[in-house]
């Protein structure tokens, strides 16, 4: 059943908008557009256009081999090209376009034929002959030996004045120093500026921090962040158990009491004269030895000729004694060297396991962040919601870290700005 139109005044734009019923148009428009994009539609489409009579044999008669369906794969157009063609049948709107032409298609033919024959009878213009003589010159140029190009390293070059095989027992700055006296100057080469740490730029965060993240990444990145929690309380556990438990709690007065009594320990009042007394008797028999002391040293007794071959003999004794011993080991060395041999391979061994101990340390310490300052770096903490909060959309999302800090402690740990205080 149809409406009965209202009648209403279309004096404004406002009104004329309101109760005119557009909708017949805007189908129409889209119909057409659609038309436009798919082409024309079906009824007015003849029959070779949307059928075709399939000529081909059967498939199960002849069956492609394997080989040759590879080959027409690998002949086809690949799909990435379907990108640059067209998606739709619109035509183009301006089907006369402006054809730019070349200056010699602008040319008058006649004139065209007179600038042929100049050239063939070789009369050229001034500029042509300018142009002519500018080229011959670089290639002139090209061909001197004065002007050839710098072949090889520069900073690599060898001198022939020094021979290698003095210069292989030489520093860089001696061999420098050396050919500069020469007349020959060595180029240094350039300090390449190096990464102040390992560390990337910008580090890949943990699966378990996006705002979707699947259950087993959201549980283990939980997980690592309690194992982290509980250290750290393990920790203050530890400096609680060793600093103030480890001392009762006592009351002012008692430990007023507790000082003077350690202060007055070992000093009676009885006593204090004549504890006097024998400090002074004990620095006087002091004094009254070390006098009897210098006398006896300022006496000068000589040695007899007898005391002196004595003593000679002994030294020379002492010496033969250590030459057989050295001799004695020598020869009871000969028969250990299976022993020698197994404590060389166990110092080796040793030694390979020190290294690379050190070398783990050393790419610890590679990742860790240098001390540059009094400050300690403290990492930022981790981002990480519970399962209460996961929204899973963006829309929804709060974010809980500051973009600035995170990126502020970034630099601090890539040791390219110094730990601080941040005062906000």
């Amino acid at each position: 059943m149809k409406t009965k139109k209202r009648k209403a005044s279309k004096k404004t734009k406002r009104s004329w908008r309101k109760y005119i019923d557009i909708k017949d148009v805007d189908t129409f428009l889209d119909n057409n557009r659609l038309e436009e994009r798919l082409g024309t539609p079906f009824s007015e489409r003849i029959d070779t256009q949307l059928f075709t009579i399939d000529k081909t044999a059967d498939v199960t008669e002849n069956v492609i081999s394997k080989r040759a369906a590879r080959l027409a794969l690998k002949n086809k157009e690949p799909k990435c090209f379907a990108s640059l063609k067209s998606h739709t049948c619109v035509p183009d709107p301006i089907s006369k376009r402006n054809q730019i032409r070349t200056k010699e298609e602008r040319m008058n033919s006649t004139l065209r034929q007179h600038e042929v024959e100049r050239k063939i009878k070789d009369i050229l213009k001034l500029k042509e002959k300018e142009a002519l003589k500018n080229r011959i010159l670089a290639k002139v140029a090209s061909t001197n030996p004065d002007s050839k190009e710098i072949e090889g390293d520069v900073w690599n070059s060898t001198n022939v004045l020094i021979p290698e095989t003095i210069t292989e027992w030489m520093s860089p700055n001696s061999i420098r120093h050396t050919l500069k006296h020469l007349g020959i100057k060595k180029r240094k080469l350039p300090l390449l500026c190096k990464k102040s740490s390992v560390l990337p730029a910008v580090e890949i965060p943990h699966p378990g921090t996006s705002y979707n993240p699947s259950y087993n990444d959201h549980q283990k990145l939980l997980h690592n962040i309690g194992q982290k929690e509980l250290e750290l309380m393990k920790q203050d556990e530890h400096l609680n158990r060793v600093t103030t438990q480890m001392f009762d709690k006592i009351s002012l007065q008692k430990r007023d009491e507790n000082i003077m009594k350690e202060m007055l320990e070992g000093l009676p009042e009885n006593q204090t004269a004549l504890s006097f007394k024998s400090v002074e008797e004990d620095h006087e028999e002091e004094n009254s030895s070390t006098i009897i002391a210098n006398d006896k040293s300022k006496k000068n007794i000589k040695k007899t000729r007898v005391q002196k071959r004595k003593q000679r003999e002994q030294k020379q004794a002492i010496n033969k004694r250590a030459l057989m011993k050295i001799e004695k080991k020598k020869i009871s060395d000969i028969y250990k060297l299976k022993t020698l041999q197994k404590q060389i391979e166990a110092k080796e061994r040793k030694q390979e396991i020190l290294r690379q101990k050190r070398m783990k340390k050393h790419e610890r310490e590679s990742l860790m962040p240098k001390t540059l300052s009094k400050t300690k770096f403290e990492p930022i903490d981790p981002d990480f919601q519970l399962a209460e909060e996961l929204t899973g959309n963006l829309r929804n999302l709060k974010p809980s870290n500051n973009l600035l800090k995170e990126r502020y402690k970034s630099l601090q740990q890539r040791n390219i700005i110094a730990p601080a205080v941040i005062k906000l």
